[in-house]
């Protein structure tokens, strides 16, 4: 007797957490969480003022430290926060807290401000475009200093062009203002690019809709579901941005100038904006499975009301047939010698008759 194979539904494979590695680890600890792989970091060092600009790059911990001259402005770009050993050497160097480079290297981070003795932590959520127009996040963290600012990065893609090529150019605002002015320049690009992501969401929500109304299949519930999923990972990205610029705006510490401050209030429109749009889009993804389930019913009816008009028309017919068809042996009509065409008969006017009743009805 063979055996029975059970049937049943499949087990899901156990995810494996990437915070297992840092459990039971002291505070501090620089322990990279994230997906990429383990490469050399590459730090590209740009120092300028009003007169002039360097830029250099470097693999070299004794290089990055050497740059910092208070005469300039040091933006100091990491890319690439696999390496712990050298994230921790520069922080020692830098002498920032192992607090703070632990938050520098969790991909995993919510988006945070921390104020510091001599420095300010920030940590954000850049998002991108990619060629075939996908959103990409990737972990971002600064620290502005005095005439410093410190940004880690995991890749080297970002959105930080427009503000090289305003550093690059001599007559440009950001050459003659200090380091908080370039905090708040690269800040102001990141907020910048969630329009794009947003803009993004919103053709898909719009294309969605069309599918919605003009061809509800179950692929369509598939990427209403994929869209809300989405949705929900970019509101938690953004969301917390506006209480942080907020922070930052009400921060007494002396590396944020005054006159920077009324910069990071049009930074904090642009999220307040943001937000909105987000918290609408939100809403509208959400409603797109209830306009789903809304047009599969009204669709199940019309289909429900044409087999239901074809039974009213087979009915009286299945009734003339079923007496017809009994096998009795005195019925009336059974010798007559037109008979069988006046049930014909009798049935085509049924059919007709109820046709143009369901018609003057609007039911067809």
């Amino acid at each position: 007797m063979a055996a029975r194979r059970k049937v049943g539904i499949p087990k899901r494979k156990k995810k494996v957490s990437r915070v297992q590695g840092k459990m039971g680890t002291a505070p501090g600890t620089v322990s990279y969480l994230g997906s990429k792989e383990k490469t050399q970091s590459v730090v590209t060092i740009t120092e300028y003022n009003e007169e002039s600009i360097e830029i250099n790059e470097t693999s070299n911990l004794e290089d990055v430290l050497k740059y910092r001259s208070p005469q300039k402005t040091t933006w100091i770009n990491v890319v690439g926060i696999t390496d712990e050993k050298f994230i921790e050497g520069l922080g020692k160097g830098f002498g920032l807290n192992p607090l703070l480079l632990e938050d520098a290297v969790n991909t995993d981070q919510r988006p945070k401000i921390d104020e510091y003795d001599g420095y300010i932590f920030g940590v954000f959520r850049m998002l991108y475009l990619n060629s075939e127009d996908e959103i990409v996040p990737e972990h971002m963290a600064f620290v502005l200093m005095e005439n410093t600012v410190l940004v880690f990065q995991e890749v080297k893609e970002d959105v930080f062009d427009g503000v090289r090529n305003r550093l690059a150019s001599p007559k440009g605002r950001i050459r003659a203002r200090g380091a908080d002015y370039l905090f708040f320049a690269l800040l102001d690009a990141i907020i910048d690019h969630y329009f794009l992501v947003l803009e993004q969401i919103n053709h898909r929500i719009e294309a969605l809709e069309d599918e919605v109304y003009l061809n509800p299949k179950p692929i369509v519930a598939q990427n209403i579901q994929l869209l809300k999923k989405e949705v929900l990972k970019v509101r938690r990205w953004i969301y917390p941005v506006k209480e942080l610029v907020s922070r930052l705006i009400d921060s007494e510490s002396h590396l944020i100038h005054k006159d920077t401050k009324l910069f990071l209030r049009d930074a904090l429109d642009h999220s307040l904006e943001i937000n909105e749009s987000l918290q609408i889009y939100r809403e509208m993804s959400m409603s797109l499975m209830e306009m789903y389930m809304s047009n599969m019913s009204n669709k199940m009816n019309e289909v429900m009301k044409v087999l239901t008009i074809m039974a009213s028309i087979f009915i009286p017919l299945t009734f003339i047939a079923g007496i017809y068809g009994m096998n009795f042996e005195h019925m009336p009509e059974l010798h007559y010698k037109y008979g069988y065409i006046t049930v014909w008969v009798v049935m085509i006017v049924i059919s007709i008759g109820l046709l143009i009743y369901f018609k003057r009805k609007d039911w067809l």
